[in-house]
């Protein structure tokens, strides 16, 4: 296991945006929900911090469970791990008999372990099948969509969820090459993206299938849509002056986060009232300006940190009944 699998991003920050929610006395231990519990770092930090906390913790990847749920048993019944994708956060809870909460936080994205794992798929820094499934029990794989789906539709991928503008052409040599043999291995996509490129395009921007690879991963695991319906359930899950924190790794993400958060902050009454009704007040308090960024101290240390945008907002109001 590398040690880069260890480094929760954003730690320290994260903590300190849920830390007045959490140490705040009530008649309850507070509970906080790691929406994307991954290998436990951020889960067993708030554990840690807030020793009258409860943890909720849901995943998807029943690997990833498996290994946190090792790392975790030494706070015992303060955790309770569930297999579930983040947007079924309101089931969870009311399974769990949890009306409200008082943290949340997510961390958006690939996990370290799904990266380094190099059988999933996700790395195209080195050859493996084509999976990228998060929850490998259920779903289509990477390697399905590239060998099943129409041109037309692997454009709208790659442009929507990539921002690839060379999709065209990476489309058109898909379908060529996938009519002489399915695509089952990433080393083969990596080297038809190179190949497709023209020279300009191949000199800005990093890896030059990470685009392409970034793109398949959130179809395959449909994860703007997962994340449209989840932040908003986040939101209406948190109790008044409970906190939410995410973290994002990519603009598509980030621009959804952002848009649901600010959305919670404006008042929502028609211009011109002299006085703002109640339920047309903000609901939410927004804890960052704009994105905060990771140190460079940090990014030096953890590369995989080096993307990262954290958002916080607090509750402030409930909904109109």
């Amino acid at each position: 296991m590398s040690q880069t699998r260890h480094v929760p991003v954003m730690l320290q920050r994260c903590l300190d945006l849920l830390a007045p929610a959490l140490e705040a006395p009530g008649p309850q231990p507070p509970v906080v929900v790691d929406c994307t519990l991954g290998l436990g770092g951020h889960s067993e930090a708030l554990l840690s911090a807030f020793p009258t906390a409860r943890l909720i913790a849901l995943d998807r990847d029943k690997e990833a469970l498996r290994l946190s749920g090792e790392r975790l048993a030494p706070y015992g019944d303060r955790a309770t791990l569930v297999h579930a994708v983040y947007d079924e956060l309101p089931e969870v809870l009311d399974r769990l008999g949890i009306p409200k909460v008082q943290g949340i936080l997510f961390d958006l994205g690939v996990s370290s372990m799904q990266l380094d794992e190099s059988d999933r798929g996700f790395a195209y820094a080195r050859d493996a099948p084509l999976d990228m499934r998060m929850d490998q029990t259920t779903g289509v794989s990477a390697a399905e969509v590239l060998n099943t789906y129409p041109p037309g539709e692997l454009v709208r991928i790659l442009r929507a969820y990539g921002e690839e503008k060379q999709a065209k052409r990476i489309v058109s040599a898909v379908v060529r090459e996938r009519e002489k043999e399915p695509f089952t291995n990433s080393a083969r996509l990596v080297e038809l993206i190179r190949e497709a490129l023209p020279q300009a395009a191949m000199r800005t921007g990093g890896n030059p299938a990470k685009r392409t690879f970034q793109a398949l991963r959130i179809e395959v695991n449909g994860e703007l849509t997962v994340l449209e319906r989840a932040i908003p359930a986040a939101v209406a899950a948190l109790a008044v002056g409970g906190r939410i924190a995410v973290l994002s790794y990519q603009s598509l993400e980030d621009r959804l986060v952002k848009q649901v958060l600010a959305a919670g902050a404006a008042n929502t009454a028609p211009p011109g009232l002299p006085v703002v009704p109640e339920r047309y007040q903000p609901r939410l308090k927004l804890l960052t300006r704009g994105a905060e960024l990771p140190t460079e101290e940090e990014v030096a240390e953890n590369r995989r940190a080096a993307p990262a945008r954290l958002r916080g907002a607090q509750r402030i109001r409930e909904d109109e009944r």
